[in-house]
């Protein structure tokens, strides 16, 4: 519009100033090495208005020339984005069909035109990767990494399932440790966190992300306390395989009380005393816990405890017996700790208690031995053939 302002004034101009200065025009000598070139103001000024009508022709023909190929190459680039369009949900729909070589095909072809092309190469990383295609699948992989330089989260997330999926463990577990440093509370990594550090024994990495995970709903109450039970037995087993009884006691001691008042916690670490021969501190470990909190998995573990001194067992069963009533799990074991130390008649008598309540194949048994020891051999085998039939009847 400027333009055609100017040319339109520079008319003006030559129609008014025109007829002024005819017969005054004088001339213009343009001089060079080879040539002389005269001509007039006027014709000057006249060669001057149609030097810029060609420049503005010329330009005026380049835009529409320019404009076209723009056109044409957004033709085709439309082509192809609605082509990426239609391929992409027609994989959509091969995902839900399970048919992973179509969905990785639909998806990698025209991926580069598509709206959100760092997710069709990464859906298309996941489903190669479905149908056992681990090099297509880094292919994929690598290019959405490419793209994706202003959020890799994505990628990485995939990156990590992609080596669960594959069992590379310690992989998947350094690719986590990095996302939790920029993306500490986000869910995917979070859930990915979980099976790398339960597949790689990492413990005390997963105890640490436990708190993360509830507050973040990623896991209920339930899921967390086991996931937090499987951490502390994990750290429980390492310590056992490392340094024996005394460093699992020194384990122990590390942890806050709250931690070691947890009864499964309780029941394990005298289980693995007990397996490390240390009977005296897992009998202590046991009556403690029985005397905040009564849990049948304790009563269990007694008959295997081998200390110097039942008497103090014997006497944290009576009293459970008088809190909780006389049960068959507790006189059944009290039975079990007097035949120890050779109270036949105690333990007959226990043992007796405990089949009024409920038959059991094992009281039977041992309610025989009982009854050889105070030679009574008739109603051992009496007691002895009620037991066999009972547990005929158990196994049909």
């Amino acid at each position: 519009m400027l333009k055609v302002f100017i040319l339109f004034l520079l008319l003006i101009a030559g129609i008014v100033i025109g007829p002024m200065i005819a017969g005054h025009q004088g001339y213009v000598l343009i001089q060079t090495d080879n040539w002389n070139i005269e001509t007039s103001v006027t014709g000057l000024a006249i060669m001057l208005i149609i030097a810029l009508l060609v420049i503005l022709a010329v330009e005026w023909l380049l835009r529409r020339l320019f404009r076209t190929g723009a056109k044409t190459r957004g033709w085709f680039m439309g082509r192809k984005r609605n082509r990426a369009r239609r391929q992409t949900h027609e994989a959509l729909l091969k995902l839900a069909e399970g048919d992973y070589r179509q969905v990785e095909k639909l998806l990698s072809r025209n991926a580069d035109h598509a709206e959100q092309p760092v997710v069709n190469y990464l859906l298309a990383a996941e489903a190669a990767q479905q149908r056992g295609d681990e090099m297509r699948a880094n292919q994929h992989l690598e290019r959405a990494a490419e793209l994706a330089h202003n959020d890799p989260i994505p990628v990485e997330i995939t990156r990590v399932r992609l080596q669960l999926a594959r069992n590379e463990d310690h992989a998947a577990r350094h690719g986590i440790d990095r996302l939790l440093d920029v993306a500490p509370r986000h869910p995917e990594v979070l859930r990915l966190a979980e099976q790398a550090y339960v597949r790689t024994g990492g413990w005390s990495a997963l105890i640490d992300i436990l708190p993360t995970m509830e507050k973040t709903g990623v896991a209920d109450e339930e899921h967390i306390k086991a996931l937090r039970q499987q951490g502390w037995l994990g750290l429980m087993n390492q310590a056992m395989a490392e340094q024996g009884s005394e460093g699992l006691k020194r384990w122990w001691q590390s942890l806050s009380r709250k931690t070691r008042h947890e009864t499964a916690l309780q029941v394990a670490m005298a289980d693995h005393l007990i397996a490390c021969d240390d009977h005296d501190t897992a009998q202590q470990i046991v009556l403690d816990g029985l005397k905040r909190h009564y849990d049948e998995r304790l009563i269990l573990l007694m008959p295997r405890l081998k200390t110097g001194n039942p008497e103090q067992l014997e006497k944290a069963l009576r009293q459970q017996i008088k809190q909780h009533g006389a049960t068959p799990l507790l006189y059944s074991t009290l039975g079990q700790l007097l035949m120890k130390h050779g109270e036949w008649q105690q333990a007959s008598e226990a043992f007796r208690e405990a089949l009024k309540q409920r038959p059991d194949g094992f009281d039977y048994a041992w309610l025989a031995d009982t009854l050889d020891k105070l030679h009574h051999p008739e109603e051992a085998a009496q007691m002895r053939r009620e037991g066999l039939l009972l547990t005929l009847k158990n196994n049909r």
